[in-house]
């Protein structure tokens, strides 16, 4: 069967069964290797991405909620929020092995552009679902309060 979705601003065409996860669709029809698979269950987080601008995780997303909809990947993720964050993680030197660094990004952006000066009470709402293996929390909560205040400068 076939679907239409748009991918990071440009329309794709894939051929896969309804039922079949995003992810898959992702990593393997695609190439978008940037979102990662870690539990296939939307424990981890690994897998986020953005639908219609909302975090989701596209283990659990099936292809047929997708339709017509917008999905914005890692490779695809852009403006102010995202480039503020990517250089607060350098500063911070938030990363340690990287696996779950998409999701935690996918998920610190969407949180960004809802709220411009989060609490430690936002940060932890938003980014609850994101599991770090390394246990940089400290610094990715650090990170995204040091995003915040350049998006607002």
């Amino acid at each position: 069967m076939t679907t239409t979705l748009t991918v990071n601003g440009k329309a794709v065409t894939v051929d896969a069964e309804p039922d079949t996860p995003l992810l898959w669709v992702l990593r393997g029809e695609m190439q978008l290797v940037g979102t990662k698979f870690g539990c296939g269950k939307a424990l981890c987080g690994a897998c986020t991405v953005h639908l219609d601008g909302e975090p989701v995780r596209s283990c659990v997303t099936p292809l047929e909620a997708v339709g017509g909809r917008e999905v914005t990947t890692i490779e695809g993720l852009k403006g102010r929020e995202a480039d503020a964050l990517r250089s607060a993680w350098a500063e911070v030197d938030v990363v340690q092995c990287g696996y779950c660094q998409s999701g935690q990004l996918m998920s610190a952006c969407a949180l960004l552009r809802k709220t411009q000066a989060p609490s430690d009470d936002d940060i932890s709402g938003a980014m609850g679902g994101n599991i770090c293996r390394c246990g940089t929390y400290p610094r990715i909560r650090a990170a995204i309060h040091v995003a915040a205040r350049k998006v607002a400068d």
